[in-house]
C-alpha cells in the first residue's frame, strides 16, 4: 500500500463512520426530534405512540434507497475503482447531512419539515447504500499480507467510535441543556459537527491511492462479462445475507435502540442510558481490533460460530434480569456482556463477508447483500420493535426479534463451507 496505513483506514471507514455517527444521534434524540416534527395531541389517545412511530419509520425511510444506491456505487466501484465511488459517495453524504442539520422544525414549516428530513434520508441513503461495499473492499485489498482480518476490522470499529462519539455528545448535550434548551435548537448541534467534519474526510478519500487487487483482476480476465460474473457466488449471497443480518440487528436494536428502549420501556433517565451506550461502544472498540487480529492467526469460521453462540445464549436471560427489576446497573451489566459476545462476531465477519466475493465484482456483490439483508432486517428494525411492544405488550419484544437475526447468522456460517471461502480468491 503506497499511502500510510492510518491515512488509508480512516479515508475506508470514514463514510460507514459518518452514517453511524448520523444514526447514532438520530436515534439517541429520537425523543427530541418526535417532539419537533411530529407533535403530539394528548387530546387524541395514542397520538404519543403514533408520533414514535412515525418517527421511526422517517428514520428507516432511508434505507429504501439503499439497495439502489448500492448498485449503483457498487457497480462504479468495480468498473471505474474503488477511490472514485468511495469520494462520489461521500459528497452525496455532506449535501444529505447538510440537510438534516438545517431543516426547520413542524412548527415553523408545518408538513414541509418531515418531509425535507424525508428527502435527506433518501439521498443518505442512496450514498451510504453502496459506501460498505466500496469503502470495506478496499480496506481488504489494501491489507499487507496475512492482515487482512484485522484490517476488515476497522470498517466495524470506525462504526463504533463514531456509534461512542455520537453518544457522548448526547450525554453532554443532556448534561449542558435543559429539555427547552434542546427543542429549542442545541439538539443540532452534533448535526452540525458532522457536517463540519465532512470536508476534512472528503480531501483525504480524493487522495488514497487505488490498490492493485482490482486492475490485476481485470487484466487477468478482461473480456469477463460482468452480469455473468455476479452470478457465480452463488449459495454465497445468502450466506453473506445471513451475516449480515446479525450484523444488522446488534447495530441497530441491541445498541442502536437502547436509549430510546431505556427510556420508553424501562423508563430509565435518558442521560444515564447515554452513559450505557458509550460504556458499551467503548468495550466493543477494543474487541473488535482484538477479534479481527486473532482472525489473521486462526480459521474464522469456528471463532464466528463461538462468538454467535454466546450471543444467542445470553440475549433471553439477560434482558429478562434487567427488565424483572430495571436499573442503570443492571442495563450496564447486560450491555456489556452482550458487546463481547457482539464484537467479537463483528470483527471476524467482516473480512469473511468481503472474502466470499471475487474481487473484481466484489463491489457489487457486497452492496447487494448488505443492503437487502439491512433493509429488510435493520432498516425498519425501531419501527418493529416499538410496534411488537404494542402490540404483544411484552418489554421482551424487541430480544425476540435479535434472537431471530443473531439464529440466522449462526444458520449461515454453520452452512459455509472451504470452497466457499476460496471464491474471493478468484
Amino acid at each position: 500500500m503506497q499511502t500510510t496505513n492510518r491515512s488509508a483506514i480512516v479515508a475506508a471507514i470514514a463514510g460507514n463512520a459518518m452514517e453511524w455517527y448520523d444514526f447514532t444521534i438520530f436515534a439517541l434524540m429520537t425523543p427530541v426530534i418526535k417532539s419537533l416534527f411530529f407533535p403530539v395531541d394528548l387530546k387524541i389517545p395514542g397520538s404519543e405512540i403514533n408520533a414514535l412511530l412515525l418517527t421511526t419509520a422517517l428514520f428507516g425511510a432511508g434505507f429504501v434507497m439503499r439497495p439502489i444506491g448500492g448498485l449503483v456505487l457498487g457497480y462504479y466501484g468495480d468498473r471505474k475503482g474503488r477511490k472514485a465511488a468511495m469520494t462520489l459517495g461521500m459528497g452525496l453524504m455532506a449535501l444529505a447531512v447538510a440537510l438534516l442539520s438545517l431543516t426547520p422544525t413542524y412548527a415553523t414549516v408545518g408538513a414541509a419539515a418531515p418531509l425535507i428530513v424525508l428527502v435527506a434520508r433518501l439521498l443518505q441513503g442512496f450514498s451510504v447504500g453502496g459506501e460498505f461495499g466500496t469503502s470495506t473492499a478496499y480496506l481488504i485489498e489494501a491489507a499487507p499480507p496475512g492482515r487482512t482480518g484485522y484490517y476488515g476490522s476497522w470498517q466495524i470499529t470506525g462504526q463504533l467510535m463514531a456509534n461512542a462519539l455520537g453518544a457522548t455528545l448526547g450525554a453532554c448535550l443532556t448534561l449542558m441543556f435543559t429539555q427547552e434548551q434542546l427543542t429549542a435548537g442545541a439538539w443540532r448541534i452534533p448535526f452540525l459537527v458532522g457536517l463540519a467534519i465532512i470536508p476534512i474526510l472528503l480531501i483525504m478519500r480524493a487522495r488514497l491511492v487505488e490498490p492493485d487487487a482490482l486492475r490485476k483482476d481485470k487484466a487477468a480476465a478482461p473480456t469477463a462479462k460482468f452480469t455473468g460474473e455476479l452470478r457465480r457466488p452463488g449459495r454465497n449471497y445468502l450466506i453473506g445475507m445471513g451475516m449480515v443480518v446479525a450484523s444488522a440487528v446488534s447495530f441497530y436494536v441491541t445498541f442502536g435502540y437502547t436509549v430510546t428502549y431505556a427510556k420508553e420501556v424501562l423508563k430509565l433517565p435518558l442521560m444515564q442510558s447515554f452513559l450505557v451506550q458509550m460504556i458499551a461502544a467503548l468495550v466493543m472498540i477494543v474487541v473488535v481490533p482484538i477479534a479481527g487480529a486473532i482472525s489473521d492467526r486462526y480459521p474464522r469460521k469456528p471463532l464466528l460460530l463461538v462468538s454467535l453462540i454466546g450471543y444467542f445464549v445470553s440475549l433471553y436471560p439477560l434482558y429478562s434480569w434487567v427488565i424483572a427489576a430495571p436499573s442503570i446497573t443492571r442495563l450496564l451489566v447486560c450491555q456489556v456482556v452482550i458487546a463481547c459476545f457482539g464484537a467479537f462476531f463483528l470483527g471476524v465477519y467482516c473480512t469473511t463477508l468481503v472474502e466470499l466475493f471475487p474481487v473484481r465484482i466484489r463491489s457489487t456483490s457486497l452492496s447487494i447483500v448488505n443492503n437487502v439483508a439491512v433493509l429488510i432486517s435493520g432498516g425498519f428494525a425501531q419501527f418493529f420493535v416499538t410496534w411488537l411492544i404494542v402490540l404483544t405488550a411484552s418489554p421482551l419484544a424487541p430480544i425476540f426479534y435479535v434472537m431471530i437475526g443473531v439464529g440466522l447468522g449462526l444458520i449461515s456460517v454453520i452452512a459455509m463451507r472451504p470452497e466457499d471461502m476460496k471464491r474471493g480468491q478468484t
